[in-house]
């Protein structure tokens, strides 16, 4: 039997930032804090969403589930399983593709010893590509955590990687 998740999943503290979120926005479009509350909600769990969490969301938004689903699917920021301490997302669109991003991925695969969609076994990293990052000034690059790393070489990565140890 499925269990039907309320907004009482979400902790009170979650519930109070998305409140204060949600006073940017007329009472009526509280649907419009969506990717906020999600945001809020993955970071609280680890750094993925739960089935249970965004059915929460969308009840504490007044939202209908799928409408919840779409988004948290949709945007690369969101993920549906764990990931590791760090996550490491490179973007591989057509600016930093002709800027040698595939070769970022090669070299991070190599260094990591996992391939793109992977966590390293010891949980410290995993590797996923994104679609655009919005840094094509300094492509190639990579987002870590909520950090941008551009104009990306192997040495660069290298005392990136060193200093989250």
């Amino acid at each position: 039997m499925q269990t039907v998740a309320s907004p009482a999943t979400l902790s009170q503290k979650t519930r109070n930032q998305i409140d204060e979120w949600l006073k940017k926005y007329p009472p009526e479009q509280r649907q419009a804090g969506v990717i906020a509350a999600l945001t809020m909600v993955q970071d609280e769990n680890g750094g993925y969403l739960t089935v249970e969490l965004m059915d929460a969301v969308a009840a504490y938004l007044g939202m209908p589930k799928i409408a919840v689903y779409e988004v948290a699917t949709f945007y690369s920021m969101f993920e549906l399983k764990p990931v590791g301490k760090h996550k490491i997302c490179v973007c591989t669109n057509i600016s930093c593709m002709l800027k040698g991003s595939d070769d970022i991925v090669e070299y991070l695969q190599a260094k990591l010893g996992i391939k793109l969609g992977e966590t390293t076994q010891d949980g410290k990293f995993t590797l996923k590509y994104v679609e655009c990052l919005a840094a094509c000034g300094g492509a190639p690059m990579m987002q870590i955590g909520r950090e941008y790393h551009e104009n990306l070489t192997p040495e660069k990565i290298d005392k990136i990687l060193a200093s989250l140890e």
